[in-house]
């Protein structure tokens, strides 16, 4: 395989194009090997030294990044000012509302490995568009790969201004569903927000969370996807969390190969 990765950091989906984006997801797949041996070791990183720095709190993405073994903090474009800075590698583990490269791959990775190919799939994200960096990288990373996009929440989350990125917005969840392939679904984030964006949890469950009722409005092969961790009840109820269309499980084993295959790349170990 020729190598296609020449880049010490890791910031964001939006510098890459997409034959990058690809080639990570190719190594992916050589690293998700690596669980599958008896001995889920391997020699790449053996003499490095690595360093998990994260400012806000983290539950998957932390200890993601030290089993495969990150910069986490509360204000965008901290990574950018580490990396122009350091001679070490900076792999953005999620900084502000900006972006959260290493989610959105392990994203990708699940629908490609559930679907075969990411081009022409509808992919709906649901939520809290407007304080998501999942959503930013997702957004970034599926365009690139071909698949059609649509943002769906309250207008106050989910302005218009996103479609100026090429994606399609909507309002109306019940007219999206049955034509997604995949529904992507993200947590409230309040700790993030200084007012009110919606009446309330009730309200917000009615009209956008993903019900038993709502979800009869699926397409038989649709995947469901959350980030993590899951308001159960309030973005999705339990049954549809876990159901056989989710592949909520499936996206946290990949986030070990995935984050695997970037600390491998970005150490330069490829060379």
């Amino acid at each position: 395989m020729t190598r296609r990765w020449t880049r010490k950091d890791l910031l964001g989906l939006r510098e890459l194009p997409a034959e990058e984006i690809n080639f990570v997801l190719e190594t992916a797949d050589a690293f998700k090997q690596v669980g599958t041996r008896e001995i889920k070791k391997v020699p790449a990183l053996r003499g490095k030294t690595l360093m998990n720095f994260f400012v806000e709190p983290s539950t998957r993405t932390r200890t993601s990044f030290e089993l495969a073994a990150l910069l986490r903090h509360g204000s965008a474009g901290a990574p950018q000012f580490l990396a122009n800075r350091l001679k070490a590698s900076v792999i953005n583990a999620g900084d502000g509302a900006h972006e959260h490269p290493t989610q959105a791959l392990l994203d990708l990775y699940t629908i490609r490995e559930k679907r075969g190919q990411i081009a022409g799939l509808h992919v709906a994200i649901v939520g809290d568009i407007l304080f998501s960096r999942v959503a930013r990288s997702n957004i970034f990373g599926l365009l690139k790969l071909g698949a059609r996009v649509t943002l769906v929440g309250p207008s106050t989350l989910v302005p218009r201004e996103f479609e100026k990125l090429g994606v399609e917005v909507s309002h109306k969840i019940d007219e999206v569903l049955p034509k997604a392939d995949v529904v992507n679904l993200l947590r409230i984030q309040h700790e993030r927000q200084r007012r009110e964006y919606f009446p309330g949890i009730g309200e917000y469950i009615r009209f956008f969370g993903l019900t038993k009722e709502r979800a009869k409005l699926l397409k038989a092969d649709c995947l469901i996807m959350h980030p993590g961790p899951i308001n159960r009840g309030v973005e999705i109820d339990s049954e549809v969390a876990d159901g056989l269309h989710s592949v909520i499980l499936d996206q946290v084993t990949n986030g070990l190969a995935v984050r695997m295959a970037v600390l491998y790349l970005c150490g330069g170990i490829s060379s």
